[in-house]
């Protein structure tokens, strides 16, 4: 069974795009503004991992922190909040957080923490990597990329691209979907940079003939490869 997620946070815009982001993923998702609401969730023994912003409405979310790792339960809690101070993050991870994110945040990085906290604290298998063209490997539980055999060193933003486009080969990603897809609220309005981005991508790939990673003029971009079977 997919493992079941629960998100508590009390904007709904970052609700639902977490939502839509891991069950994407294949997760089961569960979502709340309310802390107090969270508290009953987490006694019913049904979370797998709550993702969990400290800032809420009613109750402090480190105590929602503190039921989650209580006991016999421990459920495993990525932390997503603004609170962005060093001592913030040491005090999140010492009273029990698996992984502390800061706001603004990448939605698909925060899918991957979520992965490899699960894989890591409740023993979810994770998806061997995919092969595209008889060429290309991506393995998204490693944040790796190969190709011809030739490990690929690329930033988070190239790889977050790269991943993006080619869940869904063929598709066309306008440059402004890329960015929200990719770095999130971080860089809402600086679409323009993906453009950069690419090329940087296309000439790590050795993409010359641009047979990976493809122009759609006046659109965006897309990915080229099929998938292997």
């Amino acid at each position: 069974m997919p493992a079941s997620v629960l998100v508590v946070e009390d904007d709904r815009e970052i609700r639902d795009l977490l939502r839509r982001y891991l069950e994407r993923a294949g997760l089961v998702v569960h979502t709340t503004a309310s802390g107090a609401e969270a508290i009953r969730l987490l006694e019913t023994d049904g979370v797998g991992l709550t993702v969990l912003d400290l800032g809420l409405p009613d109750v402090d979310g480190l105590e929602v922190l503190r039921v989650a790792r209580d006991g016999e339960r421990q459920v495993p809690v990525v932390v997503l909040t603004a609170r962005d101070g060093v001592d913030d993050r040491i005090h999140g991870l010492r009273a029990g957080a698996d992984d502390y994110v800061t706001k603004p945040f990448s939605p698909t990085e925060l899918v991957l923490r979520v992965q490899a906290v699960l894989h890591r604290t409740c023993g979810a298998p994770a998806a061997g990597p995919a092969r595209f063209g008889g060429r290309l490997s991506l393995d998204e539980a490693r944040h790796e990329a190969t190709l011809d055999g030739r490990p690929l060193e690329l930033t988070p933003t190239e790889w977050g691209l790269l991943a993006t486009m080619a869940a869904t080969p063929g598709r066309v990603y306008s440059r402004y979907e890329l960015v929200n897809r990719v770095r999130g609220y971080e860089f809402t309005g600086y679409e323009r940079t993906i453009d950069s981005h690419i090329k940087n991508l296309r000439r790590k790939l050795g993409d010359h003939d641009t047979a990976i990673v493809q122009t759609v003029l006046g659109v965006g971009y897309k990915f080229g490869l099929s998938r292997d079977h």
